[in-house]
C-alpha cells in the first residue's frame, strides 16, 4: 500500500516557541508526542506527504486542492513572521487527484483560490515535520461542508490514485472541542467533552465508523474542527487493518489536542466501515420510508420524478382528501446523511391545493435553492424529507410569546423578512431563532423589526 502511514495532528499557533512564549510548555505531551510523529515520518521517508486543512482554502459544496508550484507560508498573523515553511507541490500527483474526481462525479479539484498562503493547520505540523525530514513533497487539501461520508470517499478516492511506487503520508490537522471549560476562549458547551471522548477513543482502537457516525448538530454544538480533515484520512485506510495508537491527548486552554498515528498492516474486510455504513443508514431510510405519510411520500415522488423526467409530477388520484381540498404554505426539507441538502417553503398558500403546494416546493427545495448545488440523480436513494403545513402566522409584541419547539418566527423590517421554522436541531433558545431570521432578512443590529409566530404540522 503506496500510504505508509496516517497521523491525527492538532495545530494551535501558541506550540510553536515564538508565538507561544513559554505557554507552550503547558503542553508538553503534545509536543512529544508531535515530535515522535516527525521522526516517524522521517523513517518512513515518503515521497508525498498528503496534508488536510480545515483551515485552507474551503467551500460548503467543494474539496479545494492547492495547484501552486509551491505551497509556502507564515505565522505573521500571530506575530511570528521568521516561522515560515516552503515545500514543492506534487503537482503530478494533484493532477491525477483531480482528474480521478472528475471521473467519479466528486466534487474535488483545483478552482478557487489559486495563491493562499499556507495556513497555520499545515504551517504547525511543518514547524515540527521539517526539523526532521525535508525529503518531500506536499499535497494541500482541504475538507468541505459536504456530509461526512463524501470526505471519506474522497480519502479512498485518493488512496486508488496514488501510483504503487510513490509512497505517501498522510498528515490530518485539525483540533478537537473548542468547548471544553468555561474559562477558555469559547467557553463551555456540555457537548464538548463528551465529543473529545468519543474521538479519542475512536482514534485509539481505529474505530473509523465513528467517524462517520457523528451527527452534525452535536459536532457543530461541540465546536470541533477537525472532523472532516480526520475523516479524509480514515477513508485512505477503508478495508485495511491498522496499528492504532492514541500517543496523547490535553486539553489545558479548552480546546482539545490529540496527536494519533495509524499504520496499515493488510487488507481487512470486516474494516470496510464505508460499506458497512451505507448499509446501516439505507436500512434506517428503508424503515423511515415504510413508515412514511402520504405528505412525505409526495414530495419524495415529486422530486424524484422531476429529476428523473425533468418535468412535474401530476397530483395523485389516491390522495387524501384535505391535501387535495385545503390550501396552507408548506415547507419541504431535504436531509442527506444528516445534513440539510435543500429547504423551500412558502408562508401562505400559492396555489390551489396543499398537494400542489408541496409539489412545488419539494422541486424547489431539491433543485432551486441557492445554498446548494442541485440534488442528482444519484443522491436520491440517499435523501431523507420532512413536510411542514404551516398554520396562519400571529402578530406577536414580544420575544417572549416564542417558544423554539412550539413555534417558527417571521422577522420583518421594510420589505425584508426572515423565517425560520421551529424545532430544528442545533436551535435550542428563542436568542438564537430570532437571530438566525433576522440574518435570513439582511436585518442588521440596531435595526427595528416586528415579529410572527406560528405553528406548524410537521410530516417526517
Amino acid at each position: 500500500m503506496p500510504t505508509l502511514a496516517g497521523y491525527i495532528v492538532p495545530h494551535p499557533p501558541l506550540i510553536v516557541p515564538a508565538v507561544g512564549r513559554g505557554e507552550e510548555q503547558k503542553i508538553q505531551a503534545t509536543i512529544d508526542a508531535y515530535r515522535q510523529v516527525a521522526r516517524e515520518i522521517a523513517e518512513l521517508a515518503p515521497d508525498v506527504i498528503i496534508l488536510s486543512s480545515p483551515h485552507a482554502t474551503a467551500y460548503g459544496d467543494y474539496f479545494h486542492l492547492d495547484p501552486s508550484p509551491t505551497l509556502s507560508g507564515s505565522l505573521t498573523m500571530f506575530r511570528a513572521p521568521q516561522v515560515s515553511a516552503s515545500v514543492d507541490n506534487a503537482l503530478e500527483l494533484v493532477e491525477r487527484i483531480a482528474s480521478e474526481a472528475t471521473v467519479r462525479d466528486i466534487a474535488l479539484g483545483t478552482l478557487g483560490d489559486k495563491h493562499a498562503p499556507l495556513d497555520h493547520g499545515a504551517l504547525v505540523p511543518l514547524h515540527f515535520i521539517l526539523r526532521e525530514y525535508k525529503d518531500f513533497q506536499m499535497v494541500r487539501l482541504s475538507p468541505s461542508g459536504l456530509p461526512a461520508i463524501d470526505h471519506y470517499q474522497v480519502g479512498m478516492m485518493i488512496r486508488d490514485v496514488i501510483p504503487e511506487d510513490l509512497n505517501t503520508v498522510w498528515v490530518a490537522s485539525g483540533d478537537l472541542s473548542h468547548k471544553l471549560k468555561k474559562e477558555g476562549p469559547y467557553g463551555l458547551a456540555k457537548e464538548g467533552p463528551v465529543f473529545d471522548k468519543q474521538i479519542t477513543e475512536a482514534m485509539a482502537s481505529g474505530d473509523f465508523q465513528t467517524f462517520l457516525a457523528f451527527d452534525t448538530a452535536f459536532c457543530h454544538k461541540a465546536a470541533e474542527c477537525g472532523l472532516g480533515s480526520f475523516t479524509m484520512m480514515a477513508g485512505a485506510f477503508d478495508g485495511y487493518s491498522l496499528e492504532s495508537k492514541l500517543l496523547s491527548y490535553e486539553g489545558p486552554f479548552g480546546v482539545g489536542y490529540a496527536v494519533a498515528s495509524f499504520k496499515p498492516l493488510g487488507k481487512d474486510d470486516s474494516r470496510c466501515f464505508l460499506k458497512h455504513y451505507v448499509e446501516e443508514k439505507q436500512n434506517e431510510l428503508d424503515t423511515l420510508k415504510s413508515k412514511s405519510d402520504a405528505y412525505v411520500n409526495l414530495a419524495r415522488a415529486s422530486l424524484e420524478h422531476y429529476i428523473r423526467h425533468n418535468k412535474p409530477l401530476s397530483i395523485p388520484r389516491d390522495l387524501p382528501r384535505e391535501m387535495t381540498s385545503e390550501k396552507a404554505g408548506v415547507f419541504v426539507s431535504i436531509r442527506k446523511d444528516g445534513r440539510l441538502r435543500g429547504c423551500i417553503g412558502t408562508i401562505r398558500p400559492t396555489t390551489s391545493s396543499v398537494a400542489k403546494e408541496i409539489i412545488e416546493n419539494a422541486i424547489s427545495a431539491g433543485t432551486r435553492d441557492y445554498r446548494f448545488s442541485p440534488i442528482k440523480e444519484r443522491e436520491l436513494s440517499r435523501l431523507e424529507y420532512s413536510v411542514d403545513v404551516l398554520m396562519p402566522p400571529e402578530d406577536i409584541d414580544s420575544e417572549d410569546r416564542l417558544d423554539v419547539t412550539k413555534y417558527g418566527v417571521i422577522v420583518r423590517s421594510g420589505h425584508r423578512s426572515g423565517l425560520l421554522l421551529p424545532n430544528l436541531d442545533g436551535i435550542d433558545t428563542i436568542e438564537e431563532q430570532v437571530r438566525i431570521a433576522r440574518q435570513k432578512a439582511g436585518i442588521r443590529d440596531g435595526e427595528s423589526y416586528t415579529l410572527q409566530r406560528f405553528e406548524v404540522i410537521r410530516h417526517h
